[in-house]
């Protein structure tokens, strides 16, 4: 899997998986229960996750949601 975005934006986080739903992308969101950890304060980052052939159109999905700036870069 490839990650995507890495954010503690709760509300960009909803966002995004919307997109990746309504476009049919299967994706995964990492750390999502470290909250219960971290005591719910949001300091870890949730991973947009995102299968290697799948990864570049969802890319493009989201550059054309002006998300471009969020995304994490290319290895």
């Amino acid at each position: 899997m490839k990650e995507l975005i890495r954010t503690n934006n709760p509300a960009l986080l909803s966002y995004v998986e919307a997109l990746l739903t309504e476009a049919g992308h299967a994706y995964f969101i990492a750390d999502r229960n470290i909250s219960i950890v971290e005591g719910s304060i949001g300091a870890f980052p949730r991973r947009v996750l995102i299968a290697e052939d799948e990864e570049a159109a969802a890319r493009q999905l989201l550059i054309e949601a002006d998300l471009g700036a969020e995304l994490k870069h290319k290895k």
